[in-house]
């Protein structure tokens, strides 16, 4: 057999094409979570935010190539995800924002892992990207964003990437 049908469930193959499905994943969430980000953000911020989503549209074209490049489907985007909180003003864009770069960062945090060469590469400088907005949007860093550990401390809620609406 060939394509991911075929592949064993634990090969490396497989465990890559599982992870690029978790950031495609979550890359659809960024791009639909930083519209609901650019309709609340204040005028001076716009333009990070507008860049920020245009990151992340590309981010995602990127690893739906990937997918297919590995005998994949690419998951499809949601019609539309829940937020983790309400988004009224320009404090919870922000928030939001922050919540959304954090999330993308522990997928990519996982992709370094379970690739290699220029996936891990690519992967890599995709968690730092969404490090460095984090912190941006922020105005403060954490150790080590994207790390599993330092989110399983956190207070959880429930997932802008998890949780589509009918």
């Amino acid at each position: 057999m060939s394509g991911a049908a075929g592949r064993s469930g634990t090969s490396p193959e497989a465990g890559e094409l599982k992870a690029l499905q978790a950031a495609l994943r979550a890359e659809h969430a960024a791009v639909y979570g930083y519209g609901v980000v650019g309709g609340r953000i204040a005028d001076e911020r716009k333009d990070e935010a507008r860049a920020a989503y245009d990151a992340h549209r590309a981010r995602r074209d990127e690893l739906a190539r990937a997918v297919r490049n590995l005998g994949g489907r690419p998951v499809a985007a949601d019609a539309a995800y829940g937020l983790p909180f309400s988004v009224t003003d320009t404090v919870s864009a922000v928030r939001l924002a922050v919540e959304l770069e954090e999330r993308v960062a522990g997928v990519y945090s996982d992709l370094v892992r379970a690739s290699g060469g220029a996936r891990r590469r690519t992967a890599a400088e995709a968690l730092r990207e969404a490090a460095v907005r984090s912190v941006r949007w922020r105005g403060g860093s954490v150790a080590f964003p994207g790390l599993a550990e330092r989110a399983a401390a956190a207070p959880t809620s429930s997932s802008v990437a998890a949780t589509p609406q009918t």
